[in-house]
């Protein structure tokens, strides 16, 4: 299934606590706009149609960004112009109240839709971003996952996506009063109007954002589309917009011109530009700029205005449920891909789902939305508003916590009866013989969480000599204040998940093991980095300095590296650090890569059973053209391969022993590694005795 960014409007809760009667009264920075209500409804239909249709995203996202905060804007300009108290803790719960009971029941509803249709591979995940999403940070789950070297790999879209801009915006909604408030203490000491005021302030947020967003957008785009702090310049040119609006007056057939310009504009942006792999950094102006001409265009009278079309009665009505619309449509689009097991909705199915998710829209906010936002008991006092928000939150929390904890007990069950239900490994020994429940279950136990990595330990100690710059990745991991010797382990995630049997190794010959591990870089040469690369330069460039500090009688690395395309591979550079290291009179051990592949077995075994023949696949067993070859013969070199059993007779299934080997499509579980841990010790200790390493190795 094609996974797209989701975009996410907001109601117009920016507008005030006041209400929408506020924006009706007096005052030079008041006044209903139904254009702009019928510009946000031309966003989210953007939104809708690109989502359905071209499974891409159309840069809706950054239009509602700026309308939210061009309305909040006017809401306290009002107050500080008119001396009038901001009450800023009465925003924040009214605004929370206005926004949460919609988004609960979304919530809600798409977590049943998740019990009763999804894949249980990955029930757990949507259930940790479901909450996410009640909370406003589904934004910054879903930035983590993205740059995340152990995420799972998921190709199914989330349910909850699309709450991600709804996070930004609530955060958002908590920090712009504080700005407004630090402009009302400054105007009270100091002699100076608000609006100036504002305008320094939120000219200043827009040039540091903007700065990063670039910056940010060109390094690590994927972190960067959901990083709250690339997104803040899209609100205070919102912001800055609503306090140059009144000053705006250009002449009528200006106006005219300015306002269809910036709706063509904005509509055009997503099929010309690709706003997914593109966005949030400096081409995000486009919409922005656009949308921000069709509002200061403003109200031009004119029979030909594009206001006359925005202000129309059904596009005004549909502004008034976007908010649902937005809410509805992305749950909606992907649970009806799941159960039709494709990546995109074909033309009449499309046409189907938009109405649909038109015609709920309206009803939700007709019979949800519009009554609770009538409902005066909460507003007759803080506590009452509080205590809405609190029955919201938990209304989602109580269940996803509960459903965690079933699922943690659940596991620990499992586990305690492992040593007799799920042999793993133990199972591919010659002679071997099930002896424990045939109905028990596969571990580990798949809840779609994220997946606990092996431990790594305590840090190292300051003063080891380790230099500040790359403390940050190293580890005492198997402390021993008198080790027979000391093993350093360097690498990535693919060194980081043989922690177990690592551990299994020290302890059977009483060595200390120092890690230093980053996921995705590879301890080659700075030019061989394929991802992260200034990150990893900067830990490659410890590596030296560790090795010098941890004095090791041998190194384990990662001797080869397996591809996409089942192929293997001597990363250029090793070579070179593992002759330096051999030829300071370290030992080094070399563990052959596992296979990687284009499919989760785990997924896979889980959907249609583990001996289904598409949850299977081969791997290319070493011969004599072995990739090791340049340094297997090397002195002070010892090579491991644990190929044989992962993936028998070149047979990767994704199930030995009753465990899954694989929890994506690269890594090992850790339970699938406890159990290797023992035969892994061996092979170790029989390849250093074999090559003479002069290693203390116990029998």
């Amino acid at each position: 299934m094609a996974t797209v960014h989701a975009t996410a409007p907001q109601p117009s809760t920016g507008t005030s606590a006041d209400g929408d009667a506020a924006q009706r009264r007096g005052g030079r920075y008041s006044g209903f706009r139904p254009e702009v209500q019928g510009l946000r409804a031309v966003a989210v239909l953007l939104v809708v149609v690109y989502h359905v249709f071209l499974g891409r995203v159309s840069g809706g996202v950054d239009v509602f960004l700026l309308i939210s905060s061009f309305f909040l804007t006017l809401s306290f300009v009002r107050k500080l112009e008119a001396g009038r108290p901001l009450a800023i803790g009465r925003y924040w719960l009214h605004v929370f109240k206005r926004l949460l009971p919609l988004a609960v029941l979304t919530i809600l509803a798409t977590l049943v839709l998740v019990e009763l249709f999804y894949p249980g591979y990955d029930a757990g995940q949507w259930r940790s971003e479901g909450l996410a999403s009640a909370f406003y940070v589904q934004n910054w789950a879903l930035a983590l996952s993205a740059v995340d070297y152990y995420a799972a790999d998921h190709s199914t879209a989330s349910p909850f996506q699309h709450f991600w801009s709804l996070s930004v915006q609530g955060q958002v909604f908590l920090l712009w009063p504080l700005i407004f408030a630090a402009a009302w203490l400054l105007t009270r000491r100091v002699a100076l109007r608000p609006v100036p005021v504002l305008a320094a302030m939120f000219g200043t947020v827009f040039l540091a954002s903007l700065a990063w967003s670039v910056h940010s957008t060109a390094t690590q785009q994927e972190f960067a589309y959901f990083d709250t702090r690339t997104r803040l310049w899209e609100f205070a040119l919102g912001s800055l917009l609503a306090l140059a609006v009144p000053y705006l007056r250009p002449p009528r057939v200006a106006r005219v011109v300015l306002g269809w310009l910036g709706l063509v504009s904005m509509v055009s942006v997503g099929v010309l530009v690709d706003v997914q792999g593109a966005f949030p950094g400096w081409i995000a102006l486009w919409p922005l700029l656009s949308a921000a001409a069709v509002v200061a265009a403003g109200r031009t009278g004119s029979r030909i205005g594009v206001d006359r079309v925005l202000a129309s009665a059904p596009l005004v009505r549909l502004g008034d449920s976007a908010y649902a619309l937005y809410l509805i449509h992305w749950p909606v689009l992907i649970t009806y891909l799941v159960l039709r097991d494709r990546p995109m909705a074909g033309p009449r199915s499309g046409v189907a789902i938009v109405v649909v998710c038109v015609v709920l829209a309206v009803l939700v906010t007709r019979l949800v939305e519009d009554p609770l936002k009538a409902w005066a008991w909460p507003e007759r006092s803080r506590l009452r508003l509080a205590a809405v928000i609190v029955v919201c939150l938990a209304t989602v929390a109580v269940p996803v916590t509960a459903a965690r904890v079933a699922e943690e007990r659940r596991a620990l069950e499992l586990a305690a009866a492992a040593d007799r239900n799920n042999p793993g490994a133990a199972a591919l020994l010659p002679g071997f013989r099930y002896q424990g429940d045939p109905e028990a279950e596969t571990i580990p136990v798949i809840t779609g969480e994220p997946y606990a990595k092996p431990s790594l330990g305590e840090p190292c100690p300051p003063g080891t000599g380790v230099g500040e710059r790359f403390q940050q990745w190293c580890f005492d991991t198997v402390p021993n204040p008198e080790p027979s010797a000391t093993m350093l382990v360097i690498g990535n995630s693919h060194v980081h998940q043989w922690i177990p049997a690592v551990e299994l190794l020290a302890e059977r010959n009483d060595w200390r093991v120092v890690t230093y591990i980053r996921g995705n870089c590879l301890y080659a040469l700075p030019e061989e980095q394929v991802a992260d690369h200034q990150e990893c330069a900067r830990w490659l460039e410890g590596t030296d300095p560790v090795v010098e500090a941890v004095d090791p009688d041998l190194v384990l690395v990662q001797g080869t590296r397996s591809t996409d395309e089942d192929q293997e591979q001597f990363t250029p550079g090793m070579e070179q650090r593992i002759r330096g290291l051999a030829g300071g009179g370290i030992q080094v051990v070399g563990l052959r890569d596992n296979a990687r592949f284009d499919f989760v077995p785990a997924r896979c075994a889980a959907d249609h059973g583990a001996d289904a023949p598409e949850c299977t696949a081969s791997h290319v067993i070493l011969g004599p053209d072995s990739p090791l070859a340049p340094v297997a013969e090397l002195p002070r070199v010892t090579m491991v391969d644990m190929g044989d059993l992962i993936c028998p007779d070149g047979t990767c299934a994704p199930v030995v022993g009753n465990v899954f080997t694989y929890w994506d499509n690269n890594h090992l579980t850790v339970e699938y590694v406890r159990t290797l841990a023992p035969l892994f010790a061996e092979r170790v200790e029989e390849a250093l005795l074999a090559d003479g390493a002069g290693v203390p190795v116990g029998s």
